[in-house]
This record gives C-alpha cells, sequence and structure tokens, in this order.
C-alpha cells in the first residue's frame, strides 16, 4: 500500500510540473520566427523605409547591421526590434547621411558660395563706383579752378583759385595772404558751417580762435590750415559749442 500511495505522490506531482514546463515551451520563439517578426516591424516603419538593414538572430539576440540615415534612426531600430522573445539586440548600424541630405548640403554650400561672390562682387562694384566718382569730382574742381584762374570771375566765393594764381605769377606769401586764404576756405567748408573763427597769422604761424559746431570741424580748420602754403605751424584753441 505504501509503493502504490508513493507512485500516486509521484505521478499527481508530475501532472503539476508537465503543463508549466508545456507554457515556458509554448512561450519560446525560435530564431526564424523572431528574425521575420523584427524584419517586419522595421520593413513597416515609415522612417526607416529607405534604410539598408540587416536582421541576424541567434538564440533570441537580434543583431543590426546596415546604414540608416541619423542616429536617431539608428535608435528607432534598435527599439522596434525589441520584440517579444528577443533578450538582446545589438546594434552594430552605420549611420552615415542619404544622398539626399549631402545633395541638400551641397546646395547650401553652393548657395552660400554664390551669395558670397555676389557680395563681393557687389562690394567691388562700389568701390569702382565711388572711385570713379571721386576721380570725376577732382577733375570737375580742377576744371571749375582751371577756369577761374583764366576769367578771373569775381563770383568765386571761395577766392581760393585767384589767390592761387596771383602766388604762381610772383605775389608774395604774407601772414595777410594766408589770413585772407583761409577766411576764405573755411566760409565754404561744410563742417564749418554756423562755425565763429578768428583767424591770426604772425610770421607764418596761425592761430585760430573762437567756436565751431563740432569736433570734427576742429579738426577739419586745423587740418585746412596745416597744408596752406606758407603756414609753418598752426595752433588750435577753437571750442566747441551748440551752433548759434
Amino acid at each position: 500500500m505504501r509503493f502504490r500511495g508513493w507512485i500516486a505522490a509521484l505521478a499527481v506531482a508530475g501532472m503539476a510540473v508537465t503543463p508549466a514546463a508545456a507554457m515556458s515551451q509554448a512561450a519560446k520563439v525560435d530564431d526564424s520566427t523572431l528574425k521575420t517578426r523584427v524584419e517586419t516591424k522595421l520593413n513597416s516603419a515609415a522612417s526607416l523605409k529607405d534604410d539598408n538593414i540587416t536582421v541576424g538572430v541567434a538564440n533570441g539576440v537580434v543583431t543590426l547591421t546596415g546604414t540608416v540615415d541619423s542616429a536617431t534612426e539608428k535608435a528607432s531600430a534598435a527599439r522596434l526590434a525589441k520584440l517579444e522573445g528577443v533578450t538582446t539586440v545589438e546594434n552594430k548600424l552605420d549611420v552615415e547621411p542619404s544622398k539626399t541630405d549631402k545633395a541638400i548640403d551641397k546646395s547650401a554650400d553652393a548657395t552660400k558660395k554664390a551669395a558670397d561672390k555676389t557680395k563681393d562682387a557687389v562690394g567691388t562694384a562700389g568701390e569702382k563706383t565711388k572711385d570713379t566718382s571721386v576721380k570725376a569730382a577732382e577733375k570737375t574742381k580742377d576744371a571749375t579752378g582751371k577756369a577761374a584762374e583764366k576769367t578771373k570771375d569775381a563770383a568765386v566765393k571761395t577766392g581760393e583759385a585767384t589767390k592761387d594764381a596771383a602766388a604762381a605769377a610772383g605775389e608774395a606769401i604774407t601772414d595777410t595772404w594766408i589770413t585772407t586764404k583761409l577766411k576764405a576756405d573755411f566760409v565754404n567748408e561744410d563742417t564749418l558751417k554756423g562755425s565763429n573763427i578768428n583767424v591770426d597769422t604772425t610770421n607764418y604761424v596761425v592761430t585760430l580762435k573762437g567756436t565751431v559746431t563740432s569736433a570734427a570741424g576742429k579738426a577739419r580748420a586745423a587740418e585746412i590750415a596745416k597744408t596752406t602754403k606758407g603756414v609753418k605751424s598752426v595752433v588750435n584753441t577753437l571750442v566747441i559749442a551748440p551752433k548759434s
């Protein structure tokens, strides 16, 4: 009786273990099935449709090889491959930008280079235009000065051409001549409009007194005086004051 009871107990225990083992066997998916499921999952992903991904499965370990367009797509592929039954995903995908991305980059570079060339061309054209305008203005100024010297036109406000002609003809450059010339030059200088400048010349040393409306005007007045024929030095005591 004891032997029979022992046999019965073993039978009951076997019946209890067998369903669990059967369920474990049923839950396990073979590598071939896993490979098919992972490939189907990856192929159905719109973001990975243009990528080149190879799936390998061994003992439940999925290995992804090939190329994708970005690190985001690489991570997405690994996440999608982690299906039920997969123990580990080895992500060996290489990130390589697509031809479209490379074309976009090349197009952007070409656009930038074209913009740079256009900018350079515009700058060069602007420089040439500026140089041409300056030369034309200088020629016009020279022509006006020469015409004034020939005609002795009393209507010329600057008086510079007439005084230069007299000096060239042999007139001595005196303190009085320098003072007169500077006053005439100051009257026609745009940066000195609204200024009140007193010019005193002694032994060819020019002293500038009075007021100007800006620092630029003060500097310009000194520059004109320094570059006038016969001037040895300039004492600039001009004061900057608002235009009266």
